[in-house]
């Protein structure tokens, strides 16, 4: 039984996956998922290769069945302490009047809905045990919203104040939440965002990834490794007493 288990949503590729990984690193044993473990495969090669001891497991974060078995297979593992909830969904990519119920509900079942279901499998291990951290993984997006970007945004800002309720919460009991806001991040979904904004707006790919990266004063998106340790560091005893917080990640595009 492992002394400190990290579960991590969504690891197949990006900051769900460099959070594994430098989870790993610290010592943690880490149970990854996404929604089909086979996607996992490149994650469980590179968890092997840092020696770590973990397990893979398909979840649906959105259902409820499916994230309470995704908690008896951690429990199994060892003793909980971290549980980032990074699975997500981008949303439709339109004005608000454009956006169909359906397409609403389903961004929100993912990145609020699933961020809940995911925190409240795994509070009755944390709270009896006194000690733990629930990092869930916003965007800058339900800080600084964006144009047609409604429901991804209402979604992330959600988070926020789910984090601090929950920190209000378990503060008597040692667990602590915290929200981390990443902005423009290099990965497939920000050449995919990029992709569908040139489209929309009649400009080149080049220019609108250039409207992601000119938000930062440093003039350039973060990388998956640079959320990951900010992760890393919210489930180390060096954050004991952070609680509660919005974490930016941006690289200067959001200051508050």
């Amino acid at each position: 039984m492992a002394d400190r288990v990290a579960v991590v949503t969504g690891a197949t590729r990006g900051i769900g996956q460099a959070t594994a990984y430098a989870l790993a690193r610290d010592g943690f044993a880490v149970v990854v998922t996404a929604r089909e473990v086979d996607r996992l495969a490149a994650t469980v090669d590179g968890l092997r290769g840092l020696g770590a001891t973990m397990e893979a497991v398909a979840c649906e974060v959105s259902d409820e069945a499916s994230v309470a078995a995704l908690a008896t297979v951690a429990d199994g593992l060892g003793q909980v302490h971290t549980v980032v909830a990074n699975a997500g969904v981008p949303g439709p990519v339109a004005p608000l009047r454009d956006v169909t119920l359906a397409q609403w509900r389903d961004c929100l079942a993912t990145n609020l809905d699933g961020v809940f279901l995911t925190f409240r499998a795994f509070l009755p291990g944390l709270t009896a045990r006194r000690a733990g951290s629930l990092i869930a993984v916003g965007s800058m997006t339900g800080k600084r919203p964006m144009a047609d970007r409604g429901p991804y945004a209402a979604s992330k800002l959600g988070l926020i104040g789910l984090v601090r309720t929950l920190a209000t919460e378990l503060g008597p009991s040692g667990v602590r939440a915290n929200c981390v806001c990443p902005g423009p991040v290099e990965s497939e979904r920000l050449d995919t965002l990029a992709r569908r904004n040139a489209e929309r707006d009649g400009i080149s790919q080049e220019q609108a990834r250039a409207a992601f990266t000119g938000l930062s004063p440093m003039g350039r998106a973060v990388t998956a490794d640079e959320v990951a340790a900010m992760c890393a560091f919210l489930a180390s005893d060096a954050a004991a007493g952070i609680t509660g917080e919005d974490v930016n990640v941006s690289a200067g595009a959001v200051m508050y």
